[in-house]
């Protein structure tokens, strides 16, 4: 039977008494070692009946700078407040949130971004109690420290520094093998591990795969070489501690457009999962053996759309993207047997494939591009699903499934 533990502290000063004759405590289960995206319990102890107190949050990133959140609540008849039954009244959050103070979680320097650098150290969360309403001027109560890790117990980090690739790779404790994912992010480059450090604590065998602006890699991506995703791949499908025969893809950004550009061409990936991937080839140009795909022209506009979001939308229909002749034999907006449609049209390949982004109104323009049903064409629905044909070499159609969500 597991030991039940919680971090505790008082206020030192025998003055601050929540009214209720007894001393206010904050404690936060579990107290051990918790990863960043594991849930808390966060609880108050030795309050007033029905006490009006606010909740704080606050850390600092590796740069130094704060984040901050806040809520207000009520303790109950018996003095106590307990996070994961009492909704807050108002504050960062509103409504029954047990881990608000932490996703709420806001810079003090506009659009600062919460990012972690080093893995192998926590963030620490300063966590108060105050009387009253009042989120700067109330009586101090109670505080807490909870430490929020990255790894968890037994993963390894392994900095990897093979051929040209430049990566790290996290596997999780135990023998193996274990399912391998390769993880790429977007924009800004360099080498971001949290992410795979998190998943390898799941039992996935996870490599940080940097692929710009980072050691002696391209400082750009305006010319990015798809040999080396491929050797990456091939890296990861011929460790020991990976299971075969292939592995998964998570990216985000440029990253998910890569990654379909991945699912595309290169033999090995049997699973992607995409967030605001581009389904397009755009921000540079993509080279592999003898072909090179152009990134995707971006003249557009804004519109408004139904639900009031703020949508682009191509000033060309995309169907009219139409690669040059020979430019890339693989490139054809009508599908036809023996062809595979490249990233400038269609890049799924027939594998399972979650992303996420936006139905663009021009699809309406460009029903040859993929068979979306009539009420799916310009929707603004955050999700649905559907089945998306995709031309295989060799072979007749292939049905994909494929989840799209409109942030």
């Amino acid at each position: 039977m597991g030991l039940k533990l919680s971090r505790t502290l008082w206020v030192d000063s025998a003055t601050e008494h929540s009214g209720s004759g007894m001393a206010a405590t904050l404690t936060v289960e579990p107290a051990g070692r918790c990863c960043w995206d594991e849930p808390v319990r966060i609880a108050v102890r030795g309050l007033a009946p029905e006490q009006p107190v606010t909740l704080r949050a606050s850390l600092r990133d590796e740069k130094g700078a704060r984040f901050r959140a806040h809520a207000r609540y009520r303790a109950d008849a018996a003095g106590h407040l307990d996070l994961a039954r009492a909704p807050a009244l108002g504050g960062s959050f509103a409504g029954l949130e047990p881990m608000g103070l932490l996703w709420a979680l806001e810079p003090d320097r506009p659009f600062w971004r919460l990012v972690k650098r080093d893995v192998q150290t926590p963030f620490v969360v300063e966590l108060e109690v105050l009387d009253g309403h009042e989120p700067d001027g109330g009586r101090l109560l109670a505080r807490a420290e909870h430490e929020r890790h990255f790894m968890s117990p037994g993963v390894r980090r392994v900095p990897v520094r093979a051929g040209r690739v430049r990566a790290t790779l996290f596997l999780p404790p135990g023998p193996g093998p274990f399912p391998g994912i390769m993880d790429l992010f977007g924009v800004g480059g360099g080498l971001m591990e949290y992410r795979a450090s998190l998943l390898a604590g799941k039992g996935f065998a996870v490599m940080a795969l940097a692929y710009y602006n980072y050691d002696d890699l391209p400082k750009d991506m305006d010319i990015l070489h798809l040999e080396y995703f491929e050797e990456a791949v091939n890296y990861l499908l011929n460790h020991p501690q990976v299971k075969g025969p292939g592995i998964g893809l998570l990216g985000i950004s440029r990253g998910g457009q890569l990654c379909l550009t991945m699912a595309t061409f290169l033999k090995g990936i049997t699973a992607a999962v995409i967030i605001n991937g581009s389904v397009a080839n755009v921000g540079g140009t993509l080279c592999y053996k003898d072909e090179t795909l152009p990134p995707l022209s971006t003249n557009s506009k804004v519109r408004m759309t139904t639900t009031g979001r703020v949508s682009s939308m191509l000033m060309r229909p995309l169907n009219a993207y139409r690669p040059m002749e020979r430019q890339s034999p693989r490139s054809s907006v009508t599908p036809r047997l023996d062809t595979v449609l490249n990233p400038l049209t269609s890049p799924f390949s027939g594998l399972p494939c979650i992303t996420s982004g936006t139905v663009m109104s021009s699809l309406e323009e460009s029903p040859s591009l993929m068979p979306w049903p009539r009420w799916m064409r310009g929707s603004s629905s955050r999700l649905f699903s559907t089945n998306t044909w995709v031309v295989k070499q060799g072979q007749s159609l292939q049905n994909c499934n494929f989840c799209l969500i409109k942030w």
